[in-house]
């Protein structure tokens, strides 16, 4: 009987499924999104059953329609939206609280208010991250001080948290198992990532009962298996990992140096930095890459919080596109944005800048600026964003980077990927497959089971699609990229206090 890996991907806005086989090609998949809540402005939710229920029901679907019985699957990996976190009631199953979302804002005094205690050094040095709204830490803090009853069922234990690999696992077995893997601890501003464990003094900090957490574990290996009511048989659950590390291991970034960009919802860039954490001196992250027979692979992270849904606004909130992929058509119909930037900080701007205040701005626009031009502008502020990001990174590696592999859905846009090379001044390297977040996921799975034998054999499936090179004609590149700084100095004075 031929073998498949299941790969599970929980985004922000979609629950996935997708099934591999030994060539690392898609055999089948299932997708659908899920609702999004909006409750208070700056507040981001989801109904953590609805996500649950939703990527059950996507599993059974991508098995379902080749006829591939469940019996043939040898094992199943898990990559999520790693900031987001559920608390749930383990008697009951129930969650207390909607999952609290990684875009969510609902902190950001409450992180004001650590700086101002002095916490920042502190905190960078054990977990490698900021102080921001952004890591879940803060938010399993607001629903224990919040929900009513809360913080006293977590202190006789009887709540659990968890961010989604965690929630999703919990359900898979039937409340067997309440684990996560070193790449979703490493995001939660209470795990240190020098020693690799939950840390005393910041969960006494946050005020968070210990009892409340997972066990730490790698991020491939047989943690345990689905309980028989879910698929009918017992499957190995084998690899974890948080979507941005998935999709460097992917994108087989194994090696130090190795760069990988993702154009999701948010932008996301990291680096591979080998077997050490270095703490940023440019305001990027230092996190777990991911964990593999004792061994652990550390890297640094830029965070943009708003990429491709900079054009879902386009389609949703202006209405100015019909769909997503019509962005490009546009956006080609007009030579260049002629001025207008459009800085997309809906969520507060990520790395380098870390401002959580920002708020999304549109400059330079004229009477003769269109749909067009704006929506021009917009693809291009995810290129403007990455640029901002790699800069950083270059200065804390110490090393020009040769090339960017990139992945995610965004870059089917040949005009942003083209873009981004002439930004960046470096090549841009499309694989042969996109999908390199939940194949990430599905290699972690295939290694813990022995489905492929290690990662020389993974390694010669990964194949580049497409080389965008830069342009040699540098003049209005580097005008562009001036008034893109202009327009971020902008920014960050209208959100000082005066």
């Amino acid at each position: 009987m031929e073998k498949f890996i299941l790969a599970l991907d929980q985004g922000t806005t979609s629950c996935r499924a997708l099934l591999f086989d030994k060539k690392g090609t898609i055999v089948s998949s299932a997708q659908k999104e899920f609702t999004q809540h909006f409750p208070k402005s700056g507040w981001v939710e989801h109904d953590a059953l609805e996500i649950w229920n939703t990527q059950a029901d996507m599993m059974k679907s991508a098995i379902s329609q080749k006829n591939i019985s469940p019996e043939s699957i040898a094992a199943i990996g898990i990559t999520n939206q790693r900031e987001t976190v559920v608390v749930w009631n383990k008697n009951t199953g129930q969650p207390i609280y909607n999952a609290i979302v990684w875009q969510d804002k609902r902190t950001a005094k409450y992180c004001d208010s650590l700086k101002k205690e002095g916490k920042s050094a502190m905190i960078r040095q054990k977990t490698g991250l900021v102080i921001d709204a952004y890591f879940s830490g803060t938010k399993v803090k607001w629903i224990l001080d919040n929900v009513e009853g809360a913080r006293d069922m977590a202190i006789a234990g009887d709540l659990l948290m968890g961010t989604i690999d965690s929630w999703l696992i919990w359900n898979m077995t039937g409340g067997e198992l309440h684990i996560t893997d070193v790449t979703n601890a490493c995001r939660t501003l209470f795990f240190d990532i020098n020693t690799l464990s939950w840390d005393a003094d910041l969960l006494a900090m946050f005020d968070i009962p210990s009892a409340m957490l997972p066990k730490v574990v790698s991020s491939s290996e047989v943690y345990g298996y689905t309980s028989t009511d879910l698929l009918g048989t017992k499957i190995p659950i084998a690899g974890i990992a948080g979507d941005q590390q998935a999709a460097l291991f992917g994108q087989m970034c194994t090696k130090p140096g190795m760069v990988k960009n993702t154009y999701g919802t948010g932008c996301f860039m990291l680096m591979n930095i080998g077997n050490k954490p270095i703490v940023s001196k440019n305001n990027l992250l230092t996190s777990v890459g991911w964990q593999i027979n004792g061994e652990t692979t550390y890297v640094l992270e830029g965070s943009i919080f708003i990429a491709g849904a900079v054009v879902q606004w386009l389609r949703d909130s202006l209405k100015i596109i019909n769909s997503s992929a019509e962005v490009e058509q546009i956006a080609c119909s007009v030579d260049s944005s002629e001025g207008v930037y459009f800085v997309p900080a809906f969520a507060g701007l990520g790395a380098p800048h870390w401002n959580q205040h920002a708020k999304g701005s549109i400059f330079g626009l004229t009477r003769g600026s269109t749909y067009a031009h704006i929506s021009r502008a917009a693809l291009e502020s995810i290129a403007y964003q990455t640029m901002d990001v790699l800069k950083a990174m270059q200065a804390d590696a110490g090393i020009s980077i040769q090339e960017l592999r990139v992945d995610g859905g965004a870059t089917v846009n040949n005009l942003l990927m083209q873009f981004q090379a002439d930004v960046l001044n470096t090549i841009t390297v499309r694989p042969k497959v996109v999908e390199t977040t939940v194949m990430g996921a599905a290699f972690l799975a295939g290694l813990a089971v022995g489905y492929w034998k290690d990662l020389e054999e993974i390694q010669a499936i990964w194949e580049s699609e497409q080389r965008f090179e830069p342009t040699t004609d540098r003049e209005a590149i580097n005008e562009g990229i001036k008034g893109w700084y202009k327009a971020i100095e902008a920014l960050e004075y209208w959100t000082k206090e005066s």
